[in-house]
C-alpha cells in the first residue's frame, strides 16, 4: 500500500505548531508515529499512555510484587469495592482468563475476596481486605503524582478543555464498532 503524500488536504510531513522533524527529542520512527501519521490521535493517546503505564507498573512490580493484571484488580477495587470480575475485564481491556488468575492469586495472598453478589447469586463481587486497601492507599499518591507531572505543562484552563474534550471522546465509545468486519476496511457494503 502506498504511502499517502496528503492526508485530510493537509502535508502529513508537516509537524503541528511548525516543529522541524528531528528537533522532539524523540527518536525518528516514534516521532513519524506521533506527528506524521493520519492516526495521530491514537498515537498520541497511546504513546502517553505508555510513558504513564510502563514506569508506575514496573514500580508497582517493585514494590509489591504484583503484576499489572494483579494490581488492575486492586486499583479498580480500590476505586469500585464490590466490583465484578467481568466489569474489571470490561474497564481495563485484560481478558477474562487473565484476570481469573490474578483474582485467584490475590485471594490467596488475603488481598481481596469473593462474596456472593446479594442481587445475582451466580455472580460474585471482589472485595479489598485490610491488606488490599492499605496497598491501594499507599500506592495510589505515586499514581496522582505521576499524572500531575504529565499534565505540569498544561495550565488550568488547557487542562479543563483537554478533560472535556476527553470525556466527549469516550462518551462516545458506546457507539463504535466492537469488532472490524473485512469489509468495512474496502468500503463496501456488506449488505
Amino acid at each position: 500500500m502506498a504511502r499517502p503524500n496528503h492526508v485530510s488536504g493537509r502535508d502529513d510531513n508537516v509537524l503541528p505548531m511548525s516543529i522541524p522533524r528531528g528537533t522532539t527529542g524523540l527518536e525518528a520512527l516514534t516521532e513519524a508515529k506521533l506527528w506524521r501519521n493520519p492516526c495521530w490521535f491514537a498515537f498520541r493517546f497511546n504513546h502517553i499512555a505508555l510513558r504513564y503505564n510502563s514506569p508506575l507498573y514496573g514500580w508497582i512490580k517493585k514494590q509489591t510484587g504484583l503484576s499489572r493484571p494483579e494490581f488492575v484488580v486492586i486499583y479498580s477495587l480500590g476505586l469500585f469495592d464490590g466490583a465484578l470480575a467481568r466489569d474489571i475485564a470490561i474497564s481495563s481491556g485484560f481478558p477474562k482468563n487473565t484476570l481469573s488468575r490474578a483474582i485467584e492469586k490475590l485471594v490467596s495472598l488475603s488481598l481481596i475476596e469473593k462474596r456472593a453478589d446479594a442481587a445475582d447469586r451466580r455472580n460474585q463481587t471482589l472485595h479489598l481486605l485490610p491488606a488490599g486497601r492499605k496497598m491501594f492507599d499507599d500506592t495510589l499518591p505515586q499514581f496522582v503524582l505521576f499524572e500531575e507531572r504529565m499534565l505540569q505543562t498544561l495550565s488550568p484552563a488547557e487542562r479543563d478543555t483537554l478533560s472535556n474534550l476527553l470525556a466527549k471522546i469516550v462518551l462516545d465509545t458506546p457507539n463504535w464498532a466492537d469488532e472490524i468486519e473485512d469489509d468495512a476496511l474496502t468500503g463496501k457494503d456488506s449488505a
